[in-house]
């Protein structure tokens, strides 16, 4: 066997040994990892669904308080949230909202949700006494790998369009139709900034 032969029979079995190393060092995807890789799939379809339900809304909102004024707005408001959110119930997804103060009992928080709506609130209340940026959005996800139920919220902050019917001084008028439509209301009395309530979704494999 001449030099050359030689060499490039080296030179194949180097390149052998270290392409089996590289292949003996790469990181297997553990089950871990998958279940990880799925909740974050499933994250990013709910935040879908809730910009989409916030966007209606908000549309919806402003159109009816242009056109009406803020009663026209309170009526806007009950009709329209449950179409929104029943339009986007779908493919497994269930979208909703919550809050610790509801203004529609169907919305009550469960067990879970209102541990999620305590946790949010106490970070924005902390939030409010230091200059600590927070980060955001407030949310919380839950994930079962065996059933493949899925659950997300994310917080919804009282924002200042939404102080007319849901703030401390809610005019007389406004006060009539929520008491038409929810004799229960508890959604009034916050400020700006306070936690309001939270988007609230669940998946379920069909």
């Amino acid at each position: 066997m001449n030099k050359y032969v030689a060499l490039m029979a080296l030179s194949t079995i180097l390149s052998a040994m270290l392409s089996s190393c590289s292949l003996a060092e790469k990181p297997q995807m553990t089950n871990i990892d998958a279940q990880e890789g799925e909740a974050q799939i499933k994250i990013k379809q709910a935040k879908g669904h809730v910009k989409a339900l916030g966007a209606g809304l908000k549309t919806r909102l402003q159109q009816a308080i242009k056109s009406g004024g803020l009663t026209a707005g309170v009526e806007e408001c009950q009709l329209a949230a449950g179409p929104i959110a029943d339009s986007l119930s779908k493919n497994g997804w269930a979208v909703g909202r919550t809050s610790l103060k509801v203004r529609n009992p169907d919305n009550a928080p469960d067990g879970w949700e209102r541990e999620q709506l305590a946790h949010f609130s106490s970070l924005l209340e902390k939030n409010k006494l230091t200059s600590e940026p927070l980060k955001r959005p407030l949310d919380a996800y839950q994930y079962d790998d065996e059933s493949g139920e899925f659950r997300y919220m994310m917080a919804i902050e009282q924002g200042q369009l939404c102080m007319a019917c849901h703030g401390t001084n809610v005019a007389p008028a406004v006060k009539d139709v929520i008491a038409k439509h929810y004799p229960d209301d508890q959604a009034t009395g916050f400020k700006v900034g306070d936690l309001r309530g939270a988007f609230t979704l669940t998946y379920q494999p069909e």
